[in-house]
């Protein structure tokens, strides 16, 4: 598949040209501002889709809105329309096309010319109203509040909000770049196809200003707490993903606490609110650590490094029970709430152990009472 991309050098081309460099048979041709409109021609050799991704949006003037917006795509399709063969296009427009201000005028008169370009040329053509679209490599201080947020914040820059109660509609660029590659290659594998019609980037992410603001502060402020929001699902991975881009390469890296003793270190790594702690520790030869058992916390270690013996009692039954680990066998020793526990290293050399425990540890609760494991006679 042959795709011609304009604006390719822009925030949705970048990521779509980096998207299709993945999919094996693809070619991409690439049309900037420092490419003319006599190149296309040359450009359009055997292209079996285009996407159209060009236009301005922050001019000087408003008389740029239409020479970059409508103007543009008008020369564009005319070029398209005097080829042999018949290329379809996707046009990425904007949710400021139902507006009536200079910027969405010039975008429905530039959707107006590609919906007569499919169908005096019988050709498909797919048209998105995109909503603001975030991610990585948008240009901050530009036309996204997300990216000047996040560059703003990830470098200790005020930000301004004039209305947190403000709703503004997101689209994630990821999400963007599927939907166009996949409707690209329906396109280019049926020339047949003959359809004019609006097409939709889900999900849509309706959020206000202030709440975008704040988890963009906790995002920041979690290096320092540990405690990393819920970034694993939904817009607030994309979210946490598209802030984490922003980071200079200074800030790519950052200390957490480490506690040390006669014993060994522990250092705690990550914090979430609902799924526990990890954190890790080590212990010289011959060190036992532990020794106390807990009502409802519960853990899982594994051994990294060395080798160690984790010893365990029933608090009401006294019942024993121990087994020995090392970091050559990955293996999960979880403990269970009721049972004194252990652990020792009985290997040569420094231990190392990973560590999770099912909830934060709380210095004024700590679920956590000494009782030693072997009893003495």
């Amino acid at each position: 598949m042959r795709v011609l991309i304009t604006g390719a050098n822009g925030f949705v081309g970048q990521n779509l040209t980096t998207h299709l460099n993945e999919i094996n048979g693809v070619e991409i041709i690439k049309y900037t501002r420092s490419n003319s409109l006599d190149e296309l021609p040359s450009l359009l050799a055997g292209v079996d889709c285009v996407v159209h991704l060009a236009g301005v949006n922050r001019p000087e003037s408003n008389d740029e809105f239409a020479k970059g917006n409508s103007d543009f795509t008008q020369s564009l399709l005319s070029v398209l329309s005097q080829q042999d063969r018949k290329i379809p296009v996707i046009y990425s427009s904007s949710i400021q096309a139902q507006r009536d201000n200079p910027y969405g005028t010039s975008k429905r008169l530039a959707e107006d010319a590609v919906v007569s370009y499919g169908e005096e040329n019988d050709v498909a053509v797919k048209i998105y109203r995109l909503a603001n679209v975030f991610g990585k490599w948008c240009r901050p201080n530009y036309n996204s509040m997300v990216a000047t947020f996040c560059y703003n914040i990830c470098n200790d820059l005020p930000i301004q909000i004039n209305d947190e109660s403000a709703e503004v509609s997101l689209v994630y660029v990821d999400d963007v770049c599927e939907e166009f590659i996949k409707v690209a290659k329906e396109l280019a594998s049926n020339s047949e196809q003959r359809t004019v019609n609006f097409g939709e980037v889900a999900p849509v992410y309706r959020e206000t200003v202030g709440e975008v603001a704040k988890l963009l502060h906790e995002f920041k402020k979690s290096r320092d707490t540990l405690i990393s929001p819920r970034v694993g699902d939904g817009f607030i991975r994309k979210l946490y993903s598209t802030y984490v881009s922003y980071l200079s390469t200074d800030n790519f890296s950052y200390k957490v606490p480490k506690y040390g003793d006669e014993r060994g270190v522990f250092v705690e790594m990550l914090k979430t609110k609902d799924s526990g702690q990890f954190s890790f520790f080590t212990a010289h030869p011959g060190i036992t650590r532990g020794g106390h058992y807990h009502h409802t916390k519960n853990e899982k270690f594994l051994v990294i490094k060395g080798r160690a013996r984790f010893c365990f009692r029933h608090m009401i039954t006294n019942e024993f029970y121990e087994l020995v680990t090392d970091g050559d066998t990955p293996e999960i020793v979880e403990t269970a709430p009721g049972w004194s526990h252990d652990i020792t290293n009985i290997g040569d050399g420094e231990m190392v152990v990973m560590l999770w425990a099912n909830e934060i540890f709380d210095r004024e609760a700590p679920d956590t009472y000494a009782a030693p494991v072997k009893l003495t006679d």
